[in-house]
């Protein structure tokens, strides 16, 4: 058990509260704005790189839950670490590469969706091409979360703290985080690539944030630099 550290306990309050105002902010739909949009939907705009970062699925509370348990149980080790400005910048920077990956694999997801079953039965039902299905889907896309963010530290603590021991579920031995993570990084890649029916979990966006998360410390570790802002 560690001490919550001030950017990762501000981190949380602002998720909640932003959570508490998704819920109960009337006549003004505060996900939609917030949300990250396709870049050509008339819905974009540049801030949602930032605001989708603490907005959550309002359909309960297992989302904002579990993305605030990884952010305090691995923001508060690196925070430590980095110190309170670098790690609030690392945050920031991993969600925005998360918002970029989504951005650019948000055609292949299109794609895909158009091949599946459900995107095939609603060309059908609706008479409308697969080209129209990929218009429309790339018009009502949207993302939230601040799981992007957090896969980069996640990311960055496997590499900063390879051997720290780790609890898994379902595994009743410790796992070292330099084997852990790595996985977790295969199955979103996976999970990216092979979508499935009723799968709303942002895989790419977990893997711009990991991707981010990695090179930027990375770079630090060989650069020695103690700030780069």
């Amino acid at each position: 058990m560690q001490r919550t550290t001030p950017i990762v306990l501000n981190l949380i309050i602002i998720n909640v509260l932003a959570y508490m105002a998704q819920r109960l902010v009337t006549g003004f739909d505060v996900t939609e704005w917030g949300a990250l949009h396709y870049f050509t939907s008339p819905l974009f705009k540049p801030h949602q790189f930032f605001t989708s970062l603490f907005l959550h699925d309002t359909n309960g509370f297992s989302h904002l839950l579990f993305n605030m348990f990884g952010l305090w149980m691995f923001g508060s080790f690196l925070e430590n670490y980095l110190g309170g400005k670098k790690f609030l910048l690392f945050y920031l920077v991993c969600g925005l590469g998360s918002g970029l990956l989504v951005q650019l694999t948000v055609p292949y997801s299109a794609g895909v969706f158009a091949q599946s079953a459900a995107g095939i039965q609603s060309a059908s039902q609706n008479n409308v091409s697969a080209a129209e299905i990929i218009s429309a889907y790339k018009q009502q896309y949207s993302a939230i979360g601040a799981s992007g963010a957090i896969m980069g530290i996640m990311a960055a603590f496997a590499y900063l703290f390879p051997n720290t021991e780790m609890y898994v579920m379902f595994i009743p031995i410790p796992v070292k985080a330099k084997y852990v993570i790595p996985v977790l990084v295969l199955i979103d890649l996976f999970g990216g690539l092979h979508q499935f029916a009723g799968d709303n979990i942002g895989h790419f966006a977990h893997l711009g944030g990991a991707i981010i998360g990695f090179l930027l410390v990375f770079y630090w570790n060989k650069t020695n630099r103690k700030t780069f802002y």
